[in-house]
């Protein structure tokens, strides 16, 4: 195992661990027991992996933040963010991630006709494989066993040609990890999907970095305010991770719901999105978490 992937999988259980016992807001020392790290260990790699400590990180995951991110978006807000797509550094957006769908010919044989080439990386959040045509990334799954993984793609494309490769697409994407919004490369995706589905990950693309908002939300910036549930079902389906941001929409009750690569990803990717954009705003004495905190 990597080294990236082993101090994600440390970083993961010790995320597990914090949601199983939120309620008590667990200590440094608790924490480190349960991951088998010492204190002082434990601390440096948790660390240097979200930027903030433990305790901090363990605020971005109660319920009482996330309700205070989503109160401070209110509809007009929401739509202005969704519909402002860059507004400085620490942004995923639709002006360097861009969306072809495949032809109507190409989405409903599997695949046929098409090479797919994919290849595996590491990241902040775990091992991950990625496949793309000659138009884009058409595949990115955060994956543990190479095995499964191709396996999983064969079952989204069983009638294309898969090489085991990566090309210019690839690299642009596995970069993005590395580098961040900082660097933004211009990302193109080639996906299979319905009008609807490509209508609501489209909207995904504008949240912003560190924001969080409702399927409802979603629903109302395509247009289609009582498809909250269809919606779901689109976000569900998205098989772009992380790069399309479906992390970023949780329940209206503030809690996160569920996640095709598991909750407890979830919350990493949520609270070090948080960590993230948190290091490059003025602290307050008081140490609340407050929804101006992260106000624009």
């Amino acid at each position: 195992m990597m080294q990236q992937e082993l101090d994600y999988a440390r970083i993961e259980a010790a995320i597990h661990y914090i949601k199983d016992n939120l309620h008590a807001q667990p200590s440094l020392e608790e924490i480190a027991t349960a991951v088998k790290l010492s204190p002082s260990h434990f601390q440096k790699l948790f660390s240097e992996w979200a930027g903030v400590s433990p305790k901090k990180f363990t605020q971005y995951l109660t319920l009482q933040y996330a309700k205070s991110l989503l109160k401070s978006q209110n509809s007009s807000l929401l739509e202005t963010a969704l519909a402002s797509g860059l507004s400085g550094t620490g942004r995923l957006h639709d002006l360097f991630v861009n969306i072809e769908a495949m032809t109507p010919g190409e989405f409903k044989q599997g695949g046929a006709g098409l090479t797919i080439r994919y290849s595996f990386g590491t990241s902040q959040f775990g091992d991950f494989i990625i496949a793309s045509t000659p138009k884009g990334i058409c595949h990115l799954f955060f994956a543990s066993h190479k095995e499964q993984a191709i396996k999983n793609l064969t079952l989204y494309f069983p009638n294309a040609k898969l090489e085991n490769g990566t090309d210019d697409h690839q690299q642009q994407a596995v970069r993005f990890f590395q580098q961040g919004w900082h660097q933004p490369a211009q990302i193109k995706l080639h996906l299979s999907a319905t009008p609807f589905q490509l209508k609501v990950w489209e909207s995904l693309l504008k949240i912003p970095m560190g924001n969080l908002a409702t399927y409802g939300d979603i629903a109302k910036s395509i247009t289609s305010p009582r498809a909250a549930r269809a919606v779901g079902t689109a976000i569900g389906s998205n098989p772009i991770a992380y790069l399309i941001p479906c992390h970023r929409v949780i329940q209206a009750s503030g809690r996160l719901g569920g996640y095709m690569w598991g909750e407890t990803r979830k919350s990493a990717m949520i609270g070090w999105e948080a960590s993230q954009l948190c290091k490059t705003l003025p602290t307050q004495s008081s140490g609340d978490l407050t929804a101006e905190l992260l106000a624009d």
